[in-house]
């Protein structure tokens, strides 16, 4: 076994046995990045900052005091502002960004001596769900469809994070979540991501897409490695008007693996037409080995679920058009070449018409619409009780005595990269059906690993926490993920 294949858990075991140090487990990441080009995933190579900080891991583990993370490399999604690295959303119009400060996620994964290796693919400004949208190129999947050598797609918007972790070049990664970013590419590729509750993690510092929903989160190999990573990237932070002030409980020490007497909700309304044969047999699975594991499996109804994708695609291109005014080649990034004679809002024209992709342009413009006057009320607002009534189909849920959740993660398994291309993009937003509600409601979410298709792709389950439920949420994950047994990991063809 090569270092860099450790789990975090087992990775911080040895290295406080000094079994291992930082230096040598920051190296075998660092060569399996070297060797991982296809990829596409490290999109920002940091290998003087890997080692520099895997050495002060070193030190900080022989004092004795080392924190979970301490020594771990782990690889920073491209939407974090990192201090003295480039950070440009994978956006041409923030190319040459280098920010003067860090994000509160990614200086609380520094200051708990987690190694930086470098920054991770993405679509751009988070918006997609292939990783298609990114100025970097393609993040490739590591996962192939048999013999079939089609390259696939990771997922989006964190498919830089997921492609990393399920081929071992980094033991974890941060990712974010606006309607499924971190969970659906956690299911195409055979790992876990999990949605805190919204303002469980800082917002500060990550480039905003849409504010009410951007979520930080870990992507790792095992539930528990999620649970450790999520303990060194919540808390709160007086910079994010959003940030919850409650405190973080241990959620590694809440994994029991005992989840008798716990209520797991089936919800109705997500067994949708037309779903196909291999996700609605996961689900019964995953069912059928949480009843086993001692659980109590009841159905219920989430009624106002259909309207869920159409209010989040009101609701997240408003705040993105909103949020994204502000690049206009003004201050940082990139500046669109004059004619003679230009003023400034042909700068701002020409900047934004260079600088932002077609998908970016996309959402900035239907955003624009709903919220211009005469349809603020027709489409905007409408959405916004919408939501209400989604937040409240699950407080009622769990009011009635539900604990968790238990639905798909995604309509399908990976698919090809360009096999969307012609498609209606509405088509491709779908893949966000089981998730978006989750943001729209602020609730927690985990995907995990459960079983292959016929095609020898991962499948994943998502579960479905109260707010602030995290502990529960990833013991009730961990008793799913020892049940599944899923331990299939992609054959190296990179």
């Amino acid at each position: 076994m090569t270092l860099n294949t450790l789990t975090i858990a087992e990775a911080r075991d040895r290295l406080r046995s000094r079994d291992v140090t930082s230096v040598e487990l920051t190296q075998a990441c660092l060569s399996a990045i070297d060797g991982a080009g296809a990829l596409n995933a490290f999109v920002h190579h940091t290998p003087d900052i890997a080692l520099e900080r895997a050495a002060a891991a070193d030190a900080r583990l022989q004092a004795g005091d080392a924190p979970a993370m301490c020594g771990i490399p782990v690889g920073i999604k491209d939407l974090f502002c990192t201090a003295g690295v480039p950070s440009q959303a994978a956006s041409n119009i923030l190319k040459g960004f280098v920010p003067e400060y860090e994000s509160t996620v990614s200086g609380q994964l520094r200051d708990a001596g987690a190694v930086m290796l470098g920054k991770l693919n993405m679509d751009e400004f988070a918006m997609g769900s292939s990783n298609e949208s990114s100025s970097y190129g393609n993040a490739v999947n590591p996962w192939r469809r048999g013999d079939d050598a089609t390259p696939l797609t990771p997922g989006g918007s964190s498919g830089g994070s997921a492609a990393a972790v399920a081929a071992d070049l980094c033991l974890g990664a941060t990712g974010t979540d606006t309607g499924g970013s971190i969970r659906q590419p956690a299911a195409f590729t055979g790992t876990v991501g999990i949605k805190p509750t919204y303002g469980r993690c800082s917002r500060w510092g990550v480039v905003a897409f849409a504010s009410s929903l951007d979520q930080a989160g870990p992507m790792t190999k095992t539930v528990r490695d999620a649970a450790i990573m999520l303990g060194a990237m919540a808390g709160h932070d007086a910079k994010d008007s959003t940030s919850a002030d409650i405190a973080v409980p241990d959620f590694e020490a809440a994994l029991t693996g005992d989840i008798r007497g716990q209520t797991i909700g089936i919800p109705r309304e997500y067994r949708m037409d037309g779903m196909p044969t291999e996700i609605a047999k996961l689900w019964d699975d995953g069912t059928a080995m949480l009843k086993d594991a001692g659980a109590k499996i009841v159905d219920i109804s989430l009624p106002h679920t259909k309207y869920a994708l159409p209010a989040y695609y009101v609701i997240a291109p408003a705040e993105a058009s909103s949020n994204l005014a502000r690049y206009d080649g003004v201050r940082y990034g990139h500046r669109a070449t004059l004619s003679a004679g230009d003023g400034i809002t042909e700068m701002y024209e020409k900047t934004r018409a260079e600088g932002f992709g077609p998908e970016v342009q996309r959402r900035i413009m239907v955003g624009t619409y709903v919220l211009s006057a005469g349809f603020y009320d027709a489409y905007y607002n409408r959405a916004r009780r919408v939501r209400a009534l989604i937040k409240r189909d699950f407080d009622e849920a769990f009011a009635a005595g539900v604990d968790c959740i238990l639905t798909p993660a995604t309509p399908s398994a990976a698919f090809g990269l360009g096999e969307m291309a012609d498609a209606d993009p509405v088509a491709m937003y779908l893949n966000d059906v089981f998730t978006v509600t989750v943001n729209l409601a602020g609730l927690p979410g985990i995907a995990l690993p459960t079983g292959l298709d016929t095609r020898g792709l991962p499948l994943g389950l998502q579960l479905i926490g109260k707010p602030w439920g995290e502990a529960d949420l990833l013991n009730t994950a961990h008793v799913l993920e020892s049940a599944a047994g899923f331990v299939s990991k992609p054959g190296k063809w990179w």
